[in-house]
């Protein structure tokens, strides 16, 4: 079965059996957010948020909050039938999916952490990874999938580490004392590695079925937050709201 059509069968059943599923939605909206509302004032400038590389958008589901990263911003309003009748088949009706997901669920007390850290946060939550990676999975090889510059800088001073991303200014570039592959060296890397440690926005992108091939995966921040409490994957979100 299709990973999002799969997925979407798993709203409908929370809201079916939540019975929300005919109620009045008064809104449900997803926004593209400001860099200051997104995550404020971060101690570092060159997250790709920041750079204009990547946009937040937010759902809002009877006033709980669900948020996805895409690169495809845009403005919507509809019903939770209205979402599920989407075909997601751009990184734009993926993000209101995959936002909307996290917003009921979040209304639901189904999931936690929907939201985006800010201002310091982002900081700590890259040095709190380097403790966790090595309690979870000891002295690994990690593909770092989708570069995050504080968790590349904290991560490239503890571990053997490859990075790969889909921004052409990064491709081919040293960051973090690594020089960044693009998506073609994907199959390459992810052999060399011992675990996967790939951003959630994958589940935007459409391209998360390449990391789920056996090897361990951790998938890190907010957009992964509904998809990895109804799929069982391991996520990193330390300082989410």
């Amino acid at each position: 079965m299709d990973f999002y059509q799969n997925l979407k069968e798993k709203l409908a059943r929370i809201i079916s059996d939540r019975s929300i599923a005919d109620e009045r939605i008064t809104v449900l909206s997803a926004r593209t957010l400001t860099t200051r509302e997104a995550i404020g004032e971060p101690e570092r400038n060159d997250f790709p948020l920041m750079r204009g590389k990547e946009f937040m958008m937010e759902a809002d589901f009877q006033g709980a909050k669900g948020q996805a990263f895409t690169d495809m911003p845009g403005n919507y309003e509809g019903s939770v039938r209205d979402v599920l009748s989407l075909d997601p088949t751009d990184n734009f009706q993926r993000a209101i999916f995959v936002a909307t997901l996290n917003a009921v669920m979040r209304h639901e007390n189904l999931v936690t952490d929907t939201v985006h850290c800010r201002d310091k946060e982002p900081g700590l939550c890259a040095e709190k990874l380097v403790t966790y990676m090595k309690d979870r999975y000891g002295e690994s090889r990690i593909a770092l999938i989708g570069y995050q510059p504080a968790m590349a800088a904290s991560l490239s001073r503890a571990f053997a580490l490859r990075i790969v991303d889909l921004d052409e200014d990064n491709i081919g570039k040293e960051r973090a004392g690594v020089v960044v592959d693009g998506p073609a060296a994907t199959p390459e890397v992810i052999d060399w590695c011992d675990v996967i440690l790939s951003t959630g926005s994958t589940a935007v992108n459409g391209t998360m079925g390449n990391f789920l091939n056996g090897k361990p995966v951790v998938f890190f921040g907010v957009t992964v937050a509904g998809i990895a409490a109804l799929c069982g994957f391991e996520r990193y979100c330390p300082y989410g709201h």
